[in-house]
């Protein structure tokens, strides 16, 4: 059953409200930006929350990219259970298509750079990757060699979110929303979710997720948390650390404007 954070005065935990009322004017001003719905977390306490029409509350709306989050979060429990290795080499995984995966940079990717966004490749690769294979975009991605060598450069590509993802589904034997009820979603009081798929079949990982505004306030408060909720350790320590530290550079910025990309904050 879903359950509620607890609920506070902005001031009572610290914070401005003067703050908060000046960023919702900022983006009143904002044509550019349409916004769903707000949350404030401090210290564990919902200190704000608004909802534009016609989201609300109770109702589970598209989190596009916010849904990398929850399929990292997936990774992190296949990881500790044995079902895959940060290590692995990711064609390890696909075996039926190893025999014409040649190229042998693509052949060293590992899940841990698919994790980050760091295959080597240097723009969106989606396109590309459906236009090789349309009904098995992991293979279509695979086919496509990276320009540098892996883990060395990040660009955001949504294969390699999604073939994330695949691995999971594929060694768990379950889509992601049921591989991460037990997991994830019951005990952090998460309710009804939905998750688009894209083909063969799989829960696209990379987009698609449906949940609420709560649900994602209390993700992020468990990685906040260092991966422990209510006094259980949920995700192991060291893969929150990993997953939120610096992984590869963005290409053609000045190294003293580099920015970073973790596991699953895209």
């Amino acid at each position: 059953m879903p359950s509620s954070l607890p609920r506070s005065t902005p001031a009572d935990q610290q914070v401005d409200p003067a703050a908060i009322l000046a960023f919702l004017d900022a983006m009143d001003e904002r044509p550019d930006i349409e916004m769903h719905s707000l949350m404030v977390v401090r210290h564990g306490h919902v200190v704000a929350e608004g909802w534009w029409a016609p989201y609300s509350a109770g109702r589970p709306h598209l989190l596009y990219s916010l849904s990398k989050s929850f399929t990292s979060t997936a990774a992190a429990f296949a990881q500790a259970e044995g079902l895959l290795d940060l290590d692995d080499a990711v064609v390890g995984h696909f075996p039926e298509f190893a025999d014409e995966i040649t190229d042998p940079r693509t052949r060293s990717v590992k899940i841990r750079h698919v994790a980050a966004m760091a295959s080597g490749h240097t723009r969106e690769m989606l396109p590309e990757a459906v236009g090789r294979d349309r009904d098995e975009p992991v293979r279509g991605f695979l086919l496509i060699p990276p320009d540098r060598e892996p883990g060395t450069v990040f660009a955001y590509s949504q294969p390699c979110t999604y073939t994330l993802a695949s691995i999971v589904q594929r060694n768990a034997g379950m889509p992601l929303t049921r591989y991460l009820r037990p997991r994830l979603f019951d005990p952090l009081g998460i309710g009804h979710v939905g998750w688009h798929t894209f083909p063969p079949g799989r829960e696209q990982g990379f987009s698609g997720l449906h949940a609420r505004t709560e649900d994602i306030a209390k993700l992020g408060l468990l990685y906040r948390q260092g991966g422990r909720w209510e006094g259980a350790q949920l995700i192991d320590e060291k893969w929150v650390a990993e997953a939120t530290s610096k992984q590869a550079p963005r290409p053609a910025i000045a190294d003293e404007l580099v920015r970073f990309q973790g596991f699953h904050f895209c």
